[in-house]
């Protein structure tokens, strides 16, 4: 190393780990919104991107400090990063074609844990060989600048700070500039180009290996590209808007009936709007009977409050329906998807929404609503601090006198301990009364609960009123909550309970996501058993 220019003060050594620290967290966190338009951003698709980098980092420190040991030549180290440069930059082009591969291998093959599998084999197979690339880096580091036993533990600690200044930049600078600005994608480009610009530099000072660079070069460049684009959903050529924001992967798309959000690619419609004004034939019309069951008055309106607002689509029929005396106040973690509610969704600049979490919010005001509607709970991600007693005996508070709390549970569970057993035996602990109503055509189920005995009474009267009022919106409104009173049904509670000690949400849900994939594809699992490849194309077809 001595005879190499750039290396003689040790400072690139230096700038080379506080990089690869950088990217190898700046991949970690494009890792996360790579997968979680299609496998959720649960804690445990967390666990599977943290677990399967500490083994590629792990192997990479093994191999990495052995092949110094045997060869101490640092051509042999930048030759990886210009690997690990390409791979990188590859990503963004391949790396939602490979997820959905994996996914369509696995849905027939795997009967349980299916997220748990797929998320793990993407993981495998499109990020290991990388950062086992970037986990040689700090051993052959270490190999490289020490001079002898003397200044040992001065240089690994120089290092490992270089390492973790960079690791600290890589873990701010994607989550609050790159990936809300540029994307995921384009972050994923920048970060190989970081890599890239390192080697490139190490090799055109040493006067060796033009070529490596130059190929890898104008891979990288190809990738950039190829890949540049922010469309997870690659298959669509007619969305109103996708991007990307601090929490989510957003999508709206609009045609001459409907507006809709999704923040998921492959399934779950998170919100809509009907522009003919009709009901929405979703869980929004069932959630309606809430303000009926705390006696709505039609001259004094009510005030209802919605945990994770969306786009607005339970405020908006409120005030279709019964009138301009709702006076909605929304809570939406999601500042973005607030903006393209007001884009998108015509929610009027007059209703408040506030950029909050919902439980942090409920602690932060004393206000008391008529109605809650908690509605924050998104496919296999439930927040475990609003699915508790302690949750629950907060919204309670906020509630007048016969108020009723409305749940969205979005997905049923049939066997025995399933997510929505826990969540309403949770709720019929701190509520004297407790009623669910499964959506028609759905997996969603509606929990509706008060401490009034009077509720269903309430309803009832309402339904009358509905009918007798003669106009056509409250005539299909009455036929809407004669629906929801027929499936209405009185809950049973069991034993099951959620503590902010102990809440297992994301295992439960994943298990409610099995038995729903499960369904999903029981006939398609029949036809590829009986014709094969062949027969699921001639279907889809």
């Amino acid at each position: 190393m001595n005879d190499i220019k750039i290396l003689q003060n040790k400072f690139y050594l230096y700038l080379t780990e506080f990089f690869s620290g950088m990217a190898v967290m700046a991949v970690e966190l494009g890792a996360s919104r790579l997968l979680a338009p299609y496998f959720s951003s649960s804690q445990i698709v967390w666990t599977i991107i943290i677990g399967t980098i500490m083994i590629a980092m792990a192997l990479g420190n093994i191999h990495g400090g052995r092949s110094a040991d045997r060869n101490p030549n640092p051509d042999v180290l930048y030759r990886r990063m210009l690997v690990a440069a390409v791979w990188i930059a590859a990503i963004p082009a391949l790396g939602k074609y490979i997820i959905l591969g994996i996914s369509a291998l696995l849905i027939f093959s795997v009967n349980s844990l299916f997220l748990v599998w797929a998320a793990f084999a993407a993981c495998m197979v499109i990020f290991v060989y990388p950062l086992f690339l970037l986990g040689t880096v700090t051993p052959s580091l270490a190999k490289y600048s020490m001079d002898s036993l003397d200044d040992s533990g001065s240089t690994v600690g120089k290092l490992g700070a270089a390492n973790t200044v960079g690791s600290i930049i890589g873990t701010f600078v994607p989550t609050f500039v790159t990936i809300p600005t540029v994307g995921t994608s384009v972050t994923f480009l920048i970060f190989a180009g970081i890599l890239l610009v390192l080697a490139a530099v190490y090799f055109i000072s040493r006067g060796a290996g033009r070529g490596r660079v130059a190929a890898a070069g104008v891979l990288v460049l190809a990738c950039v590209f190829a890949g540049h684009s922010d469309s997870f959903a690659f298959w669509e050529d007619d969305l109103a808007y996708e991007g990307e924001s601090v929490y989510n992967y957003l999508q709206v798309k609009e045609d001459e009936d409907d507006v809709i959000l999704s923040t998921n690619v492959l399934f779950g419609v998170q919100s809509i709007l009907k522009k003919n004004e009709a009901l929405t034939g979703m869980y929004y019309d069932y959630a309606m009977a809430a303000p009926l069951m705390a006696e709505l008055d039609p001259e004094q309106g009510a005030d209802i409050l919605i945990l994770g607002m969306g786009s607005g689509t339970y405020a908006t029929q409120c005030s279709r329906y019964f009138g301009q005396n709702i006076r909605a106040v929304g809570v939406e973690i999601d500042g973005k998807i607030t903006s393209l509610a007001r884009t998108y969704f015509q929610m009027p600049e007059d209703v408040a929404v506030y950029t909050y979490d919902g439980r942090a919010y409920l602690n932060a005001v004393e206000e008391t609503y008529d109605v809650i509607l908690v509605d924050a709970y998104q496919d296999i991600t439930i927040p475990f601090q609003m699915a508790s007693e302690e949750f629950f005996t907060l919204v309670k508070e906020h509630l007048r006198d016969g108020g009723v709390m409305v749940v969205n549970m979005n997905m049923r569970g049939q066997d025995e301990g399933n997510i929505n057993q826990y969540l309403s035996d949770t709720i019929a602990g701190v509520f004297g009364y407790v009623y669910t109503a499964d959506v028609a055509r759905n997996t969603n189920r509606e929990l509706f609960a008060s401490d009034s005995p009077d509720m269903l009474a309430r309803l009832d009267a309402g339904i009358e009123r509905l009918s007798a009022a003669g106009d056509e919106k409250s005539a299909a409104l009455s036929d809407m909550m004669t629906t929801v009173r027929a499936a209405l049904v009185p809950y049973e509670p069991g034993g099951y309970l959620l503590t902010d000690d102990k809440a297992p949400v994301e295992l439960l849900s994943m298990r409610a996501i099995d038995a729903l994939i499960a369904d999903e594809v029981t006939y398609y699992k029949g036809v590829y058993e009986r014709e094969g490849v062949s027969g699921l194309i001639e279907r889809f077809g």
